[in-house]
């Protein structure tokens, strides 16, 4: 049986680890907090628990490092520098990350593939929210560059797989501009809320018991792990800025909209948002049929990256991918959904590469 390690034991890397489990996969867990890493092994979510961060890379074949933003890069390098074959994180900021590990592991840094799983509990935090089912149907972000080594692109991939996530990919600096939008920006403006809310000390009680469904929709989120906000924003800080920045110019043309007090425009504001909800994929919904895609590739660094992120870029989820190498080079297999396939064949025609498709049903 093949052991996996899991380096912090929250909420994120303790479901990682319980859904590692469920597949008939080893989890040896390691956490800083002594008395975190014993409650994941009295519960059950890890099976074995390691003395020490070298004692949790010793002997494995891949690593996942769940721990906050601004430690991820060290921990990773530890495992590099251990000979751990493919490592990844699910950290929600990845640009910084990576190139701290390229600073830090040099050319073992082609081992890491950055990753995020777009995942999250509104019930218990920790290790006691921990939920093997806390991925299924999510999407999982990985970043690999034209560094990365396609085994360990292939061995974090499959391993992401079994946690029922939709993996997609994408460049780490793509990444981390779209997480400002869609996970960064909610919850400031979510936090912003509750302070102006907070801060009429007048009518607070009254605030509170009228506090109704959108208050509490738009609300909610930032009444979640607060700990992990600090580092998010120091990371993350120029894409959070940016968008910051484009959301103060959208509240003022709202506001504009508010003191011409005209009914067309401000319909047209409130039913062009409605229309875009529409268009947010159901995360329980299947991918479908399925379509399997072969090419001929170069041997050369960054095909799987060029591949893999013009995939994130188009929207369409690699449900499965494999390489075969040859002597001058090699052919890449992915399996992807049918209804996204038009697109991303285009995108490959557009990049040189010739692409035959099967039908799978």
């Amino acid at each position: 049986m093949s052991t996996v390690a899991v380096v912090g034991t929250g909420l994120i890397g303790g479901s990682l680890a319980l859904a590692l489990r469920r597949a008939g996969l080893r989890v040896r867990g390691y956490d800083a907090d002594a008395e975190r890493l014993a409650r994941a092994l009295d519960r059950g979510v890890i099976d074995e628990a390691a003395s020490s961060l070298a004692d949790a890379y010793a002997g494995v074949d891949v690593a996942f490092v769940a721990v906050t933003v601004s430690a991820v890069a060290d921990a990773v390098t530890a495992a590099l520098d251990a000979g751990v074959g493919a490592v990844s994180d699910v950290g929600s900021v990845k640009a910084p990350v990576v190139r701290a590990v390229e600073a830090q592991a040099g050319g073992a840094a082609s081992r890491f593939v950055g990753g995020h799983p777009m995942a999250g509990s509104a019930g218990e935090e920790g290790i006691e929210g921990a939920d093997a089912d806390l991925f299924v149907g999510a999407s999982w972000v990985l970043t690999p560059t034209a560094g990365t080594d396609p085994g360990a692109f292939t061995a974090v991939r499959d391993l992401v797989a079994v946690t029922g996530a939709r993996i997609m990919a994408v460049e780490p600096e793509l990444h981390d501009e779209l997480v400002a939008i869609v996970s960064h920006l909610p919850h400031l403006a979510a936090s912003a809320v509750m302070h102006l809310a907070a801060d009429d000390e007048a009518n607070h009680d009254t605030i509170w018991r009228l506090a109704a469904g959108s208050f509490r929709a738009m609300t909610r989120v930032s009444g979640r792990s607060s700990g992990i906000w600090p580092d998010i924003c120091v990371e993350n800080q120029a894409a959070i800025l940016h968008i910051l920045d484009r959301y103060m110019k959208e509240l003022e043309r709202v506001r504009e909209l508010v003191v011409t007090a005209e009914r067309a425009p401000l319909l047209d504001f409130f039913e062009v948002a409605r229309a875009e909800v529409s268009n947010l994929p159901d995360r329980a919904a299947g991918a479908g049929p399925l379509v399997e895609l072969s090419m001929p590739v170069p041997d050369r660094p960054g095909v799987l990256a060029e591949v893999t992120t013009l995939a994130g870029r188009r929207a369409v989820n690699i449900v499965d991918l494999d390489i075969s190498h040859g002597p001058t080079g090699g052919v890449l297999v992915m399996v992807v959904p049918a209804a996204g396939v038009d697109a991303l064949v285009a995108g490959l025609d557009a990049l040189g590469y010739h692409t035959t498709r099967r039908e799978l049903g």
